[in-house]
């Protein structure tokens, strides 16, 4: 049984899917404020900032923490929850035809471990039908989603080619997340997961050697 920290309907459903036990509770943090010098810093950002307030208010002692942000981009700029029904159509006219990159990061923290991923997902979009744009909108599905993208809904269709796990894209990389849920992963899980990373731009690290790498590089992570 693991605590997710999110509100996140989706990656309750991916949870559940997996055959992971959780519940889910979880304090706000202010993603507004943050300061990104690209999606993949912003999303760590985002990440970190919820896995700060959340660990610091419930600890990790009675269920392990799990924590999760994910970040859409294209042409070059980060698409964030769309604000209302004029953002969301601006936002998906700028994925529609278009490649598409949706970026996941999630923290893992028990008492004797911590861990980090970042994961992409890269989607290559047909042109979106505007009918079906004005259906999408009015059905307010897009609401509270990075993005205003779902990728097991409305993009659907609309998909070309893939690159990576739905997964990631629905917001938590449950691939990852396995091996690390049954005991701190031996020399045999490690190599399987090294394999399953193959061809997928994902990176899975110790918090202990993120920590490190972030003090050296605050601005450009």
């Amino acid at each position: 049984m693991l605590r997710l920290c999110s509100s996140s309907l989706t990656r309750a459903q991916l949870l559940t899917a997996a055959g992971i036990p959780f519940f889910q509770e979880s304090i706000d943090f202010d993603e507004d404020a943050i300061i990104a010098s690209s999606p993949k810093n912003f999303v760590y950002q985002a990440t970190l900032g919820k896995y700060r307030v959340n660990l610091a208010h419930f600890g990790c002692s009675d269920y392990p923490l799990l924590v999760a942000d994910t970040v859409v981009t294209a042409q070059g700029k980060i698409l964030r929850k769309a604000k209302d029904e004029a953002d969301a159509r601006a936002i998906l006219a700028t994925q529609s035809g278009c490649e598409v990159t949706i970026l996941t990061c999630m923290i893992y923290k028990t008492p004797s471990l911590e861990v980090m991923d970042i994961s992409s997902t890269h989607y290559f979009f047909n042109p979106f039908d505007p009918e079906d744009v004005d259906r999408y909108i009015t059905s307010g599905e897009w609401r509270g989603k990075a993005g205003a993208c779902m990728v097991e809904g409305f993009c659907q269709p609309y998909i070309r080619e893939t690159k990576g796990f739905e997964s990631t894209a629905m917001g938590l990389n449950v691939e990852v997340l396995k091996p690390f849920l049954v005991k701190i992963p031996n020399d045999t899980t490690i190599k399987a997961m090294q394999e399953a990373k193959d061809g997928i731009n994902r990176e899975s690290v110790t918090m202990d050697a993120l920590k490190v790498e972030w003090e050296k590089n605050k601005k450009g992570y």
